[in-house]
């Protein structure tokens, strides 16, 4: 069992940036992705990186502008996030997976923390 508790949303103008933080307990051997869910709208994949940290995946409407990776000494994945865009809004979700075949997909994970609400102003 892991506990995933995600940190660093808050308010911010367009063109800012914002740095979410992921702690997770106990050991770190997970693929780490993150994924949001605006209001109205179905919860959708945004990144995530293999075990080592070597490989990373994005969605295409973030690519160039956020960058995940990860501390496994501190057990903690991190999602810079530049030049946000109020289409950026969300809650931001960490999830962690033993296996993760497809990292785009939700049920590619078994765990997953609260959420941390990113608020992206024009």
């Amino acid at each position: 069992q892991v506990q995933l508790v995600e940190s660093g949303g808050g308010l911010v103008q367009a063109g800012g940036s914002l740095r979410l933080s992921c702690a997770a307990s106990g050991r770190s051997s997970y693929r780490m992705g993150w994924f949001r869910q605006a209001p109205g709208k179905e919860r959708e994949f945004v990144a995530a990186i293999s075990k080592g940290g070597a490989t990373t995946y994005y969605a295409d409407s973030v690519k160039g502008r956020f960058a995940i990776s990860r501390d496994n000494d501190k057990n903690t994945v991190y999602l810079q996030m530049n030049s946000l865009k109020p289409e950026d809004t969300a809650v931001y979700y960490c999830a962690a997976g033993t296996i993760v075949p497809s990292p785009g997909l939700e049920r590619s994970y078994e765990y997953w923390g609260q959420g941390t609400q990113v608020t992206v102003s024009s």
